[in-house]
């Protein structure tokens, strides 16, 4: 993979974000992106085919079909394979998986990956029954009116009675602080502009509330509402010398996995995210390699419970240490294990179909020495990057395996 390119990630926390103003379509952010990439590759004709993802834009824009919004970003790929892909909260992630296939199926040499969602369109409650369609909707009725939060709320309860509250929230505070202090790095993050001094008061001040939100979570323990999109070329080795592009300035993809539970059924274990541990081992043993040997990760941290138990169920800490691995600063940018460099969901943001795309644009730039102010040092010995990207709650996930070019 080879030349990132994000798109602001826009709304409330951007200085220019106002709710009552006329905002760019999906289209503008399709464009946006693809032209970013096509800039650094030499031009859209070198590219073979195209891959978007997104997840309800027929809801939040009511506009489908956007593989013929492909041909909007340069004329030379009108006429070439295009297709959407969904997968919820992990669509970004399936487009991913969608180039790598067509690369190795040597279908292509070149594949242009899209995430893109613009979610900005409707009040929050309307855009919570929206986001309802990432689990099974006919439970619906049954679940919370924020019906995500809601979800991972239920997930922080038995976390909190298992191991203890002040001890659960601890460790979620520091993931939010990260998150905040990341996104503050990066020019394109939603939390770019934040300027709180004192962050964690700020946290532990905000208790959860049920009368008002969701019984275990405070907004702060969310990730944003995000309109925004992010891109990436998808090369073959001979992909790479058509578009002019050192070995140093890409990733190799050296490993994947695309695992899918049963989304009618309830978590086999509310602390637990299954399908994240199978997923994520299961991308690591086809590259050859262990936990130890990645030197960064983008998880998703739709919650600040979800990037807790990602810790968990990537094996950096056992079950229940995980929220005293983050409160130990190990996830931290300058930790053991740096995570979500660039401020994850919750300080970059969440533009849901777009956040697998991102991911991957975040692990290019970290390692290229391309991320600018939110570059970090990475050892010889740890030169892998791993991405986790997350369709609904642990339903579809995808896992990517990175190594320097």
């Amino acid at each position: 993979m080879t030349a990132g390119y994000n798109t602001i990630s826009m709304g409330t926390g951007r200085k220019e974000f106002n709710p009552k103003k006329v905002r760019p379509g999906i289209e503008h952010y399709i464009k946006e992106a693809g032209q970013g990439v096509v800039n650094q590759i030499g031009g859209a004709e070198k590219i073979d085919e195209s891959v978007v993802g997104n997840f309800m834009a027929a809801r939040f824009n009511n506009q489908a079909h956007l593989g013929g919004f492909v041909g909007t970003i340069d004329p030379a790929l009108e006429f070439k394979p295009s297709l959407s892909v969904e997968g919820a909260c992990g669509s970004g992630g399936l487009s991913l998986i969608s180039g790598i296939r067509s690369v190795l199926a040597e279908t292509a040499d070149v594949v242009l990956a899209i995430g893109v969602e613009v979610q900005n369109t409707v009040k929050a409650i309307y855009g919570a029954d929206v986001l309802a369609g990432a689990g099974w909707y006919a439970n619906r009725k049954k679940g919370h009116a924020y019906f995500f939060p809601g979800q991972f709320s239920d997930r922080a309860g038995v976390y909190y009675e298992k191991y203890g509250y002040d001890y659960a929230r601890k460790g979620m505070a520091r993931w939010f602080v990260n998150a905040m202090e990341n996104a503050r790095l990066d020019s394109t993050a939603q939390e770019h502009h934040n300027n709180v001094a004192d962050l964690e008061g700020l946290y532990h001040k905000m208790k959860p509330n049920g009368a008002s939100f969701v019984d275990h979570l405070n907004v702060l323990d969310c990730s944003k509402v995000s309109d925004g999109a992010s891109g990436i070329a998808i090369v073959s080795e001979e992909g790479l010398k058509r578009i002019g592009v050192d070995k140093k300035d890409a990733v190799e993809i050296v490993g994947f996995a695309q695992l899918t539970r049963n989304i009618t059924q309830d978590p086999p274990d509310m602390v637990e995210l299954t399908t994240i541990k199978k997923a994520a081992a299961a991308a690591l043993k086809s590259a050859g390699i262990t936990i130890d040997q990645v030197g960064t990760v983008e998880t998703h941290d739709c919650f600040s419970i979800a990037g807790v138990l990602a810790v968990e169920a990537l094996g950096l800490a056992a079950p229940g240490k995980g929220a005293e691995y983050v409160a130990e600063g190990k996830t931290a940018r300058n930790g053991v294990m740096p995570m979500n460099t660039t401020g994850g969901l919750i300080g970059w943001g969440h533009p849901t179909g777009g956040t697998g795309v991102h991911q991957a644009v975040t692990i290019w730039q970290q390692l290229t020495g391309k991320a600018g102010s939110a570059q970090i040092q990475l050892s010889a010995e740890r030169p892998y990057g791993l991405t986790i990207n997350m369709g609904g709650d642990d339903v579809t996930v995808v896992a990517i395996v990175y190594k320097r070019g």
